[in-house]
C-alpha cells in the first residue's frame, strides 16, 4: 500500500511539474513555434478526452463533435460584431454548444449503437449547410460561405490565447479523472456494458448518458472556440468538417481508447502528423483514414495496449506487486 501511494504521489509530483513547465514557457521566451505546436496540442487534447469520456467509457460513439467547436466558434465571432469581448464569448460560445447539445440529446439518445453514429454524424453538415446559406450581420461579403472575421483581437498575445488553451486541456483531464471516480463513472461502465441491464435495474439512462455528453460539448466547445481565436477566422466548410472528427478518432485510438493516458499519447502523433502532411493536403485526410484503420486492426487498445504488453511494461507490473506484497507483511 506505501509502494502504491509513493507512486501516485510522485505521478502527481512529475504532472505538477510538466503543468507549471508550460505555463511558464511563454514567460521564458520559448520560440513562437514550439507555443504553436503546443497550443494545438492542448486544443486537440482536451477534444480528444472529451471524445474518449464519450466513446470509452460511454459507450456513445458520437460523430457531431465538430458541431460543438463550430458553434462555439460561431459564437465568438458574431460576438465580437456587436462588441462582445472575445474572452466572455468563447464561454458564452461553451454554453451555447451545452444548450445545443441538451436539444440534440432527446432525438438521437432514441437511437442506439451504429444508429447512434450516424444520426451524430448528420447534425455537423446539417449546420454547414445551414451557416452557409444564415448572414444575420454584416454586408454581401461577410457571413454564409464567406465566413467571419473576429474582430478586436489586434492587442491579444499569443500567450493568452497559449494560457486559455493549457487551462482548458488540464481541465478536460481533471473532470475526467472526476467523473471515473465517482457515480457517475459506474453508472456509465453499467450504460457501456448493458444498458438494457442497467435501466431493469432502474437507472436513468437518458440522464446518466446526457451528463457526459453535455460536460463533452462544454469542453469541446471551449477548445474550438479558442482554437477560432487563434486562427482569428471562422468559415463553414472547414469548420463543420470531417477532418476535427479524424483527429479526435485518431488522438484517441492511437494512443488508446479507454485509458487516460492514450489521448496524450495519440495527441502527440496527431499534432506531428498535422505539420507532416501539411505539404499534401490534398491526401491528408486518406493517409489518416489509412493510419486509423491499420491502427484498429494491428492494436485495438493503441499505443498504450501495446505498452502494456510488452514484457517491459509486465516486468514492472511483476516488481509493484512484489513491493506491495513485502510492504503487507512489513
Amino acid at each position: 500500500m506505501k509502494f502504491l501511494v509513493s507512486r501516485l504521489t510522485i505521478g502527481n509530483v512529475i504532472v505538477g511539474a510538466i503543468v507549471i513547465i508550460l505555463v511558464v514557457l511563454p514567460v521564458a521566451g520559448g520560440p513562437r513555434e514550439w507555443l504553436l505546436y503546443l497550443l494545438l496540442f492542448f486544443i486537440y487534447l482536451a477534444m480528444a478526452n472529451m471524445w474518449n469520456l464519450l466513446a470509452g467509457y460511454s459507450g456513445l460513439i458520437s460523430l457531431c463533435q465538430p458541431a460543438f467547436l463550430g458553434i462555439a466558434g460561431y459564437a465568438v465571432a458574431m460576438g465580437t460584431w456587436v462588441s462582445i469581448p472575445w474572452w466572455l464569448g468563447i464561454i458564452g460560445g461553451a454554453i451555447i454548444a451545452g444548450i445545443f447539445a441538451i436539444l440534440i440529446a432527446f432525438p438521437v439518445f432514441r437511437l442506439s449503437g451504429i444508429y447512434f453514429a450516424i444520426g451524430t454524424l448528420v447534425v455537423p453538415e446539417a449546420l454547414r449547410l445551414l451557416f452557409f446559406l444564415w448572414k444575420p450581420v454584416g454586408g454581401e461579403l461577410q457571413g454564409g460561405g464567406a465566413g467571419y472575421i473576429i474582430k478586436g483581437l489586434a492587442d491579444v498575445q499569443m500567450s493568452t490565447i497559449y494560457w486559455t488553451a493549457l487551462g482548458i486541456a488540464v481541465a478536460s483531464a481533471v473532470i475526467m479523472r472526476i467523473i471515473l471516480n465517482s457515480r457517475l463513472g459506474l453508472g456509465l461502465a453499467a450504460i457501456r456494458d448493458n444498458e438494457r441491464a442497467a435501466a431493469s435495474c432502474g437507472v436513468n439512462t437518458f440522464r446518466i448518458k446526457l451528463y457526459p455528453f453535455l460536460i463533452s460539448a462544454v469542453i469541446t466547445g471551449l477548445a474550438g472556440a479558442v482554437f477560432y481565436v487563434y486562427q482569428g477566422y471562422i468559415e463553414p466548410s472547414s469548420t463543420f468538417n470531417v477532418k476535427w472528427t479524424m483527429i479526435i478518432l485518431l488522438a484517441t485510438v492511437i494512443g488508446g481508447l479507454r485509458t487516460e493516458g492514450g489521448p496524450i499519447i495519440g495527441t502527440i502523433i496527431v499534432v506531428f502528423l498535422y505539420f507532416l502532411l501539411a505539404r499534401y493536403a490534398g491526401y491528408s485526410l486518406l493517409i489518416q483514414g489509412v493510419i486509423l484503420i491499420a491502427i484498429m486492426l494491428l492494436s485495438p487498445q493503441g499505443i498504450v495496449g501495446i505498452m502494456r504488453n510488452t514484457r517491459f511494461y509486465r516486468a514492472i507490473f511483476q516488481l509493484a506487486n512484489r513491493r506491495l506484497a513485502n510492504a503487507k507483511t512489513e
